[in-house]
């Protein structure tokens, strides 16, 4: 399938590792001109390295998860037509022992880096008459996690900012939605299920099932999902085929979610 994507330029951020990466992959695969970002210069190296093996790619040293780094970003990449908020963090920890610095920290990367970036993109999109903002959140935001209740608070929130920017799009062909992961393979994700179960010296695929078993018993699925399967979904949303998909929480998490609002 063509997603229409050849002359579109896109930013993706969070994007040297996991999801971010496999979507900057896709949406370059697909024609898009991208551009990736990265704290250190050697992963952001490696991660265009493979982007630019599919497509064509941009990378620029820069951490949207402050104020300063989402001005270097903009001031190198002024004008998108395709925005991927999905820079985003999280930990376990038990509720009585997140600090208040734990929950701002959350909130300045996982919100305020979508929103600072938005605020800049958005405008020109609605000017322009074209454009696609795309918030990757998490099935956390509706199953909020007790181990990691500060995490569930920023996807929660991406879901407001999302269809908050949607309801200004009335009548244009600019889109805003947010993907909703569920638990995705990742080096982090592997040493994150390793930390909550029981023998964690088990086989990977040993542990992978307790983790389901136990903490996430509610999959369809039953496994990890692939960066690829989510880089899918997102590629499809930012593309003019996905033109009637608007304000919209789309699920990409196997089937975690019991509702079928």
């Amino acid at each position: 399938m063509d997603l229409q994507l050849k002359g579109k330029t896109a930013l993706v951020t969070g994007s040297t590792a996991g999801i971010g990466l496999a979507i900057a992959e896709r949406l370059a695969a697909e024609g898009a001109d991208v551009t990736i970002t990265g704290r250190t210069q050697d992963k952001l190296d490696a991660a265009a390295a493979k982007v630019g093996a599919v497509g064509r790619v941009r990378a620029v040293l820069a951490d949207p998860g402050t104020a300063e780094g989402c001005e270097t970003l903009i001031a190198a990449v002024p004008q998108i037509d395709i925005l991927v908020n999905n820079l985003g963090i999280y930990e376990a920890k038990p509720f009585s022992d997140i600090t208040d610095a734990d929950w701002f920290r959350f909130f300045e990367i996982n919100v305020m880096s979508g929103i600072r970036l938005s605020r800049h993109y958005f405008p020109g999109m609605l000017e322009r008459d074209w454009g696609r903002v795309i918030f990757i959140a998490s099935e956390s935001a509706q199953l909020i996690p007790a181990e990691m209740v500060h995490y569930g608070m920023t996807k929660t929130a991406q879901l407001a900012i999302s269809r908050g920017l949607a309801e200004q799009t009335r009548g244009t062909n600019v889109t805003v939605n947010t993907v909703q992961p569920g638990p995705t393979r990742s080096e982090g994700i592997v040493e994150f299920i390793r930390s909550t179960v029981s023998n964690k010296d088990a086989p990977e695929a040993e542990r992978e099932a307790e983790f389901f078993e136990k903490m996430r018993p509610l999959s369809l699925i039953r496994r990890l999902i692939e960066a690829e399967e989510v880089a899918a979904m997102t590629a499809f949303l930012a593309s003019p085929l996905a033109a009637v998909t608007n304000g919209a929480a789309i699920r990409v998490e196997g089937g975690m979610v019991p509702t079928i609002a």
